[in-house]
C-alpha cells in the first residue's frame, strides 16, 4: 500500500473511512492524520490521494479557490475542466501536471483566487 506522509507533522497518514471526519456519514476512504486533523480524499475506486493532506486552514482556502475557479469553466461552451487547468498552469507559471487545486498550498490557493478574479473582471 502506498505510504502517504502528513505535510504538517511528517508522520504517516492512515487510510480510514471518511465517516470519522463527516459526523458518521461516509463519502469513501480518506488519508487521515489524527494528530493534525488533516485529510485528503481518494480517487474513486482507488486508495490514491486526490492531492495533499489539508488542515482546516488549507481546506478553507481550497474551497475559496474552487469557488473562484470553477465558474470560469462550468456551464461554458467550449470550456472544459482540462482547458481551465491548462489556462491556470500558464497563468501561474507551473507545469500542467503540477497544477491542481488539490495539490496547492494556502498561498497558491490565494493566487488562484487573485488570478480568477482578474480574469472575471476582464470578461
Amino acid at each position: 500500500m502506498k505510504k502517504v506522509i502528513c505535510d504538517y507533522c511528517g508522520k504517516p497518514a492512515r487510510l480510514v473511512d471518511s465517516a470519522i471526519v463527516y459526523e458518521g456519514r461516509s463519502y469513501g476512504m480518506i488519508w487521515y492524520c489524527k494528530g493534525c486533523h488533516a485529510w485528503v480524499g481518494c480517487h474513486k475506486g482507488t486508495n490514491e490521494p486526490m492531492g495533499r493532506l489539508a488542515d482546516a486552514e488549507l481546506r478553507h482556502w481550497k474551497r475559496q479557490a474552487h469557488a473562484a475557479f470553477d465558474p470560469l469553466w462550468r456551464g461554458r461552451e467550449k470550456r472544459t475542466r482540462r482547458w481551465a487547468y491548462e489556462w491556470l498552469a500558464q497563468e501561474m507559471g507551473l507545469p500542467r501536471e503540477q497544477t491542481h487545486i488539490g495539490m496547492f498550498d494556502v498561498e497558491q490557493c490565494k493566487q488562484v483566487i487573485r488570478i480568477c478574479k482578474e480574469a472575471k473582471n476582464h470578461e
